[in-house]
């Protein structure tokens, strides 16, 4: 589905991430893997290449600009250009009761998860132009959108704000091929959501929350992302995908 394509993928260590990248390399996609965590790209790109596929990485923060214009850089640079870039890096952040939130914590999540699909966006996007045509991701969450959880606002905010993003690109830069979609992940078995279900009861009540009672796999969620980012979703622009297991209509 993906063959002759260039994608990134941020947060590409563990999780989602991780397994977009396998599967969009699976897929035929030359991929750029991108995360904090240097030894875990390594072992990704490796397993990629045990598949078959390529891939290359690159360590850094998404928080940093340069870094945001460095992937890009490298994904034209090695493999001749870009034409999919799933931002998906981003964390839970400081839950509990907002007036006890510091300042400091809000910036952090916010600056994450929205301002850094921001700045990846800057710079893919006139990648994908030059191509004549793209498709970018990002990584939202039904927190904020179609469910309010308490003690989460700067989470929900954060995610809330890349569907208003994904929906603002996605008729700036339509007339000139490039679509821009959320994806809407539910409880996923991921580090990230292990960290928040991190007990059984924990656990139980959380999936209990999904129609289906289950949590998805990250694979789940990467075959999603897979629609996306190819001509499957052709016509499918400034969605907000939701592959949230029913968590957004269930009440039993």
């Amino acid at each position: 589905m993906l063959a002759n394509k260039v994608a990134i993928v941020t947060g590409a260590s563990s999780g989602i991430g991780y397994a977009t990248a396998k599967c969009f390399a699976h897929e035929g996609a030359k991929v750029v893997v991108a995360a904090r965590r240097q030894h875990q790209l390594d072992q990704l790109v490796d397993e990629i290449a045990d598949d078959g596929g390529e891939a290359i990485a690159l360590a850094g923060d998404v928080n940093d600009e340069a870094y945001a214009q460095a992937l890009v850089e490298l994904a034209c640079r090695h493999y001749g250009g870009l034409d999919i870039a799933f931002n998906n890096a981003g964390i839970t952040g400081q839950s509990g009761p907002t007036p006890g939130m510091l300042f400091s914590q809000w910036q952090e999540t916010i600056n994450t998860n929205l301002s850094s699909a921001f700045l990846g966006a800057k710079y893919q996007l006139p990648a994908m132009l030059a191509r004549g045509a793209g498709s970018v991701i990002f990584t939202a969450s039904f927190a904020g959108y179609t469910v309010g959880f308490p003690e989460m606002a700067a989470y929900s905010a954060s995610k809330a704000g890349l569907v208003g993003l994904s929906q603002s690109l996605a008729t700036e830069f339509g007339s000139r091929g490039i679509r821009v979609n959320a994806l809407l992940p539910g409880g996923t078995d991921t580090p990230m959501g292990r960290a928040f279900a991190n007990s059984p009861e924990t656990l139980s009540f959380v999936e209990a929350l999904h129609a289906l009672k289950r949590l998805a796999t990250p694979q789940e969620i990467a075959k999603s992302a897979l629609y996306l980012a190819s001509d499957a979703s052709s016509f499918t622009t400034g969605s907000a995908l939701l592959v949230d297991g029913g968590v957004s209509i269930n009440r039993t």
